[in-house]
């Protein structure tokens, strides 16, 4: 690391972050809405996005920065199994092409904001609807601790705020200034903020990768030599395991980990509220068709990103924390101004995500707790005055969070978050095909699959931590090591099923399906949507 501030780094990277502030103020008169007091606007870019916004804004909302952070690290600190992400960013297009159009038809059928409102409009259950709901805050509040951890990374590495013994208030000064900028214009914009600033992300991102895939290679003697100083530094023991550090390629006894890691992230992914917030943005179904073959550019570009740990390791560079190695690597091999660039696209590659997220999480807040268990006869204004001060209060608790506890600890809930919202997948996505599965049973299957997934989580251990140490452990009744996730949502499918089959038996009451067969396939132009969303804007 340098000595001091980089100020050719920092003032690339101050450009760019004024440039994008300007970007997301201007964002409320981009698309200019009808009705700014109402979710449909404010929450959701008045679902007008075409395919191209779409696109960046969903790239822009999937890979983030702490994925462009994150996963080199992985490859840097334990080798190939880091890799994981690209094969699940591959699963999940296919995946999503099957049932994300009959989520927006549905939705745009009958004005839901949210997967909650879904839930309670198809099963009749406003338990369910909960927790699903609160489900998708819990999961969504780490994930935005861990963009300010990629913030933190690059500020560190440019040298900015001080060294460890500097007054806590200049150190994180920079963090709270980029916070209270994003928290301003997610405030005044909304959607649109974000949208308009992924396409300055997506450039950045893209064009720092296509870089660095030529020329940091250059610098290092090629492939060959990098690839060569990774496996010889992967097979120095770690003193605190006994084992190899890693490896170039997965190990037998890794296999079944890498596997439902990759199968469990990517029935996840889409799970998310943020992921589903972007996507019912756009204008019509066939935008959600198109993007679902578009987007596995951003895979090819995960892939290249993941080579940089290898690059990493060849260029020499030493971190303790491994969040660390690609801002340092960046600095080490870039000259100064482009250094900025990458740094800028790091920290933009916050901004975005982060200001979905927080919006996202404010919806399910506003529709599905607020307005459903607080003041049932809310107004669109109130509605969106009440999300507008919830995504306020998102992001200042991300904020204390981070600021206030250890990086592993906001990690350690990522990883539960990505537990957590796997068991809404029954109770989403089977419920977008059918109605047979009784709302109790998905309400037991759910808690089942939580409760067992804390608790797996909370006995893995690891040479730092006594708990929390990881997302992998055994698979009851096999005996290999697997994703807890996955193996909580095995369980969470079985409950829910043999519960169906007794609550069935017993005619218990299933509760009320608002929907009807045709909502599934309705686009935008068909008639009826156009009045029913106009009605859903004036209740809900």
């Amino acid at each position: 690391m340098k000595d001091g501030v980089n100020g050719v780094a920092l003032a690339v990277f101050i450009f760019f972050f004024l440039a994008v502030t300007v970007m997301g103020f201007m964002a409320a008169k981009w698309r200019k809405a009808e009705n700014e007091n109402s979710l449909d606007e404010w929450g959701l870019g008045g679902r007008s996005f075409g395919t191209w916004v779409t696109w960046f804004l969903l790239g822009g909302d999937l890979y983030t920065a702490y994925t462009f952070v994150a996963v080199p690290a992985a490859i840097y600190a334990a080798g190939a199994a880091g890799f994981f992400a690209v094969p699940y960013t591959i699963l999940v297009y296919p995946l999503i092409f099957t049932f994300l159009p009959r989520l927006w038809s549905v939705s745009h059928k009958h004005g839901y904001v949210t997967t909650s409102d879904f839930v309670r409009g198809r099963f009749g259950s406003k338990g369910l609807s909960l927790a699903v709901a609160v489900t998708g805050i819990l999961a969504t509040m780490p994930y935005i601790a861990l963009q300010l951890v990629g913030i933190q990374a690059v500020l560190d590495v440019m040298g900015v705020g001080g060294g460890e013994n500097t007054n806590w208030f200049v150190k994180d000064l920079p963090l709270l200034v980029a916070f209270g900028v994003l928290a301003a214009y997610t405030y005044s914009s909304g959607l649109r903020a974000p949208a308009l600033i992924a396409f300055v992300k997506d450039t950045l991102i893209y064009l720092v990768i296509a870089v660095a895939i030529i020329y940091i290679p250059i610098k290092l003697g090629g492939f060959d030599e990098i690839f060569a100083k990774a496996g010889e530094a992967y097979q120095t023991v770690n003193p605190a395991t006994g084992k190899p550090k890693g490896a170039l390629v997965p190990g037998e006894a890794g296999q079944w980990t890498y596997a439902t890691l990759a199968l469990g992230s990517a029935l996840a992914l889409f799970m998310y509220p943020h992921s589903i917030t972007a996507t019912l943005s756009s204008r019509s179904r066939d935008v959600i068709r198109r993007n679902t073959t578009i987007l596995p550019l951003y895979s090819l570009m995960l892939g290249l990103l993941a080579l940089l740990g290898f690059m990493a390791i060849a260029a020499g560079v030493k971190v303790t924390n491994g969040q660390l190695a690609i801002p340092q690597l960046f600095e080490n091999m870039f000259p100064d101004w482009f250094a900025g660039v990458a740094f800028a696209a790091i920290g933009i590659g916050a901004l975005v995500p982060a200001a979905i997220m927080s919006i996202a999480a404010a919806n399910l807040f506003t529709r599905n707790i607020y307005k459903d268990f607080l003041k049932p006869d809310a107004t669109p204004a109130q509605e969106t005055k009440v999300s507008k001060l919830v995504s306020l209060l998102v992001k200042v608790g991300a904020l204390v969070f981070v600021l206030t506890m250890d990086k592993t600890v906001a990690i350690n809930f990522q990883l539960l978050g990505g537990i957590w919202i796997l068991q809404t997948f029954p109770a989403l996505v089977g419920g977008l095909f059918t109605r047979w599965f009784h709302r109790w049973a998905l309400l037991a299957g759910w808690a089942v699959g939580m409760v067992y997934g804390t608790a797996a989580a909370y006995g893995v251990a690891s040479p730092t931590q006594k708990h929390f140490g990881g997302s992998a452990a055994e698979i009851p009744g096999i005996g290999e090591i697997g994703y807890i996730g996955l193996t909580a949502f095995v369980l969470n499918v079985v409950v829910t099923v043999v519960l169906t089959f007794v609550l069935k038996a017993v005619k218990a009451p299933e509760g009320t399906d608002e929907t009807s067969p045709a909502d599934y396939t309705a686009d935008a132009g068909d008639p009826g949507v156009t009045a029913d969303l106009s009605k859903a804007g004036a209740g809900h």
